[in-house]
């Protein structure tokens, strides 16, 4: 390899990539060498194409995503992400190579080889004119047979078949919204606007942007090595997903939110029953609504999210909100009740509702933000042509 590495450094200034190819990878360690190499036979040497590797594996997939890069012409990056860092997962992934990329153009695949590293360029020709190029199984020649057994088989129809029953504008031109292989055009997107959650980020990218869409046909293949990812809770995960798409984050906050409502002014209007004032009964209710609201807030709302810091801390900081947020609304309730002769009930159901927006930008800014993190390695050659890794600290949010 050392005529490579001279003609590299003879090339002089880096090349800005045109095509970026980024690969979301979960130990696949088996895998990535066969995929570079492959990546680099069908995209050339030129330097107007890279690689970057998002990886959240816990076996030895960077090191060897290292040392290929040591050893190809195709520059090849890395964002290591660490275990408690992996927001969003595959999704999540995504998202974060897809900010650490270079190129205008953006193509996303598998580590695995199901997806041909030969229908890249086609791709990247399919794009022209167009936001999205989707590499489809299922229309004109495409085909799924990769997909082991009749069971995965079905799982992935219904799969297509539930989400453009739920968004039938934005999916009519695209076949198979549950590809992991597409190419995007970088500014069509708002990486902000996206929630990752699970491996279907394509559907998260379609629903969510008024997009150009064109498919390119191709044949999912056989795992070259290790084992599927796809499990039980990825399923769970893209249930979700479609409810968090089709419902949006803050209106299943306003529904965990009514229930909370609910249960405080049950348990309010039970204390007033039994003789206590309406002052420590609003209170005590209170207590109960914030514990019953941060439990389903934790698994319906913001469960894609609770990977930055720990339960206690997400709980510490839910109550410690609201308890001040009581403080303010007690004298609020007073003047309510003992000052214009409102309705005790009314009165607490009122003032909570009017704290809705507040409490929502809190818990979503603060207790649970949207931020991504990972170490950005950089593969570069020293003037004297020995490859150096360069870190480079990257938050997402």
């Amino acid at each position: 390899m050392a005529a490579s590495v001279a003609q590299r450094r003879d090339q002089g200034p880096a090349v800005r990539p045109t095509t970026s190819v980024v690969v979301p990878t979960y130990n696949e360690q088996d895998n990535v060498v066969p995929l570079v190499l492959a990546l680099q036979e069908v995209l050339g040497r030129d330097g107007r194409h890279e690689v970057v590797f998002v990886d959240d594996s816990d076996d030895a997939t960077p090191d060897v995503v290292r040392a290929v890069a040591r050893e190809v012409d195709l520059p090849v990056r890395l964002v290591h992400r660490a275990a408690g860092q992996r927001q969003g997962g595959l999704g999540g992934a995504v998202i974060a190579g897809i900010r650490a990329s270079s190129a205008e153009t953006v193509v996303v695949m598998d580590g695995d080889l199901q997806h041909p590293p030969a229908t890249v360029p086609l791709l990247v020709a399919a794009l022209r004119g167009h936001d999205v190029a989707v590499a489809s199984r299922y229309c004109e020649d495409g085909g799924a047979d990769g997909l082991a057994g009749g069971l995965r088989h079905a799982v992935s129809r219904a799969s297509t078949w539930s989400a453009k029953a739920l968004f039938p504008r934005r999916l009519r031109d695209c076949t198979d919204p549950m590809t992991g292989f597409f190419a995007v055009r970088r500014s069509a997107l708002d990486v902000d606007r996206l929630e990752p959650m699970g491996f279907k980020i394509l559907l998260e990218i379609l629903a969510r942007h008024p997009l150009r869409v064109t498919e390119v046909p191709f044949e999912f293949g056989e795992r070259h090595a290790g084992e599927s990812k796809a499990d039980l809770r990825q399923g769970i995960l893209f249930v979700r997903q479609l409810l968090n798409l089709r419902a949006g984050r803050m209106v299943r906050f306003g529904l965990v939110g009514l229930t909370g409502l609910a249960v405080n002014l049950a348990c309010m209007a039970l204390l007033l029953v039994v003789g206590v004032h309406y002052l420590p009964a609003s209170v005590l209710a209170t207590e109960v609504a914030i514990v019953s609201n941060f439990v389903l807030q934790e698994r319906f709302v913001f469960g894609d999210r609770r990977g930055l810091s720990s339960r206690r801390r997400r709980a510490w900081q839910a109550v410690l909100f609201n308890n001040l947020e009581q403080l303010v609304r007690l004298p609020l309730l007073v003047l309510a009740v003992g000052v214009l002769g409102a309705g005790e009930l009314a009165s607490q159901a009122g003032l909570i509702v009017l704290a809705f927006a507040g409490r929502y930008a809190f818990m979503s800014r603060v207790v649970y933000p949207q931020r991504a993190s990972g170490i950005l390695v950089v593969l570069r050659r020293r003037s004297g042509g020995r490859p150096v890794a360069v870190p480079v600290d990257e938050l997402v949010g």
